[in-house]
């Protein structure tokens, strides 16, 4: 969905919105932004939320859709088989097994010409060591053998919040002369020191657990927390994510991470009781070596099930697909580059630069369609604690 068609047609559902509340600005300038962040609220909130009863609210979960970090982004988002940090707890909870050092990260993204914030932290653990011969079994032939456990596991917790901040509330800054709640005089103006403020965002909180399997799969789940509110108005909910990582050789691997597993419900104050609808993401990643260096080809697909016919690249009724991906080129695990095509069909890059105990990831998104909503410039910082007591199964 372009800005340029989303604010075109929202003109009318943005106007009943600031009749219905009172956000009225003069100026053009100023009524600009604001339209521009009521819109934005609405993209991000939906006008459902106003709405009594129950339904499945298309979007409703999208903010849980951007992800996280700053080589996903480069990578056009295909990471559900190459996530290998802290941030597997969001792609893939199953691949939080790949670390072997606990390890925390951070990231602050800008969105549509810095109107939107979008920030992101995350810690995560691991226990257990990889394999453990502790007891013997006796196979086919009736020869005892080692029996292994595998016992590697890890646990973390995410934190992810998109918001509009400092939206402009006029309902107590107009005089209103007539007495009739309409501000149409044509030199009206607000009172400047009575306008308030008040933000509209989204939350959610991710605890993640993952375990070992097999020698070559992983499973994993997450339990969020989700929290949503603009202005006086706040909506909670608890959703599941299950996922899975196939590593059939140490070249590929293959994960799918199905969100929202049982349907999320999320609950207003106004007696809205928004549902929004499982999304499967499945994906490949190839990593070979070449040039001194490091080549990882990555693909992945969005699978949702709430009828996206119009912004879906692809749809079979009301299932609807969304590829995506991207290469990544790692040089003697020190500088990173990486290019990518997002679900939306949007260019991304990114770069990387590997230190002892800190990664610095960059990557950049650009929009199509309508210059007025900007770029998305992502930076993240990942904090390894790598020292021997700390490492997985020194305990």
């Amino acid at each position: 969905m372009s800005g340029r068609h989303f604010f075109s047609n929202n003109d009318n559902r943005i106007s009943s919105i600031e009749r219905r509340f009172g956000f009225f600005v003069s100026g053009d300038a100023v009524k600009t932004n604001l339209r521009n962040a009521l819109a934005l609220t609405l993209l991000l909130c939906g006008t459902s939320v106003f709405a009594a009863g129950t339904h499945i609210a298309k979007y409703a979960g999208e903010f849980m859709a951007i992800g996280v970090g700053g080589r996903a982004l480069g990578l056009g988002g295909a990471y559900v088989a190459l996530a290998n940090d802290v941030t597997a707890a969001y792609w893939n909870p199953a691949a939080l097994v790949r670390i072997n050092y606990p390890e925390f990260s951070l990231m602050h993204d800008e969105r549509f010409g810095s109107l939107v914030n979008y920030d992101y932290a995350g810690v995560a653990f691991p226990y257990g060591a990889n394999a453990v011969t502790d007891s013997t079994i006796l196979d086919q032939e009736g020869i005892s053998r080692p029996a292994i456990n595998y016992n590697a596991a890890a646990f973390g917790v995410s934190v992810i919040r998109l918001g509009v901040d400092g939206i402009p509330d006029t309902r107590k800054a107009w005089n209103d002369t007539n007495g009739d709640g309409i501000f149409n005089e044509p030199d009206a103006r607000p009172d400047l020191e009575r306008i308030t403020y008040f933000n509209a965002a989204d939350w959610a909180v991710y605890f993640s657990y993952a375990k070992q399997f097999a020698a070559d799969m992983y499973y994993g789940a997450s339990v969020k927390v989700i929290r949503r509110n603009i202005g006086g108005f706040h909506g909670t909910g608890i959703g599941f994510d299950l996922a899975a990582l196939y590593t059939p050789n140490e070249n590929l691997s293959l994960g799918a991470n199905f969100q929202d597993v049982t349907t999320t419900l999320v609950a207003w104050n106004t007696g809205t009781n928004e549902l929004i609808s499982p999304t499967l993401k499945i994906g490949g990643a190839y990593l070979f070596e070449i040039f001194g260096g490091r080549l990882g080809p990555v693909f992945d697909t969005d699978v949702r099930f709430e009828g996206r016919k119009f912004s879906a690249i692809a749809h079979v009724g009301p299932v609807s697909f969304d590829p995506h991906g991207g290469v990544e080129f790692d040089y003697k695990k020190t500088v990173a580059l990486r290019v990518g095509d997002n679900d939306v069909k949007n260019l991304t890059l990114g770069a990387g630069v590997h230190l002892r105990k800190l990664d610095i990831d960059y990557s950049f998104a650009k929009f199509n369609g309508d210059d007025q909503l900007g770029n998305s410039h992502r930076i993240s910082l990942r904090l390894v604690i790598q020292e021997d007591k700390y490492k997985r199964g020194a305990e």
